[in-house]
């Protein structure tokens, strides 16, 4: 079983920055993908980013691509989303999820971390 602990978000202002953490724990040698989700008030969850851990291939959702940069750190397995020209419609929760082998969905997920863009 993996354990996902997010930190990081909190109140910023539009146009800032701002950056979340997300460190895996327990099983974390089946990890192959961790990425990033949002969920809004009121709307569906809906992916942000998403790295491979060993291949370091990168996707992102078409409405943060150039703001948004996720990363990885693999000895404390961590990866962040560094979030830059944030904009009031960024404001969401902040979900990290990991696809563990063999399963092809995110299956383990964190408690979410809130991000709140003020115009």
């Amino acid at each position: 079983q993996v354990q996902l602990v997010e930190s990081g978000g909190g109140l910023v202002q539009a146009g800032g920055s701002t950056r979340l953490s997300c460190t895996a724990s327990g099983r974390t040698d089946n990890i192959f993908v961790m990425g990033w989700f949002r969920q809004a008030p009121g709307k569906d969850r809906e992916f942000v980013a998403a790295i491979h851990w060993s291949a370091g291939n990168i996707r992102y959702a078409d409405s943060v691509k150039g703001r948004f940069t996720i990363s990885r750190e693999n000895v404390q397995r961590t990866i962040y989303l560094q979030m830059m020209s944030l904009k009031p419609e960024d404001t969401a929760v902040y979900f990290c999820a990991a696809k563990i082998h063999p399963q092809a969905e995110f299956g383990s997920w964190g408690r979410g971390t809130q991000v709140t863009v003020s115009s």
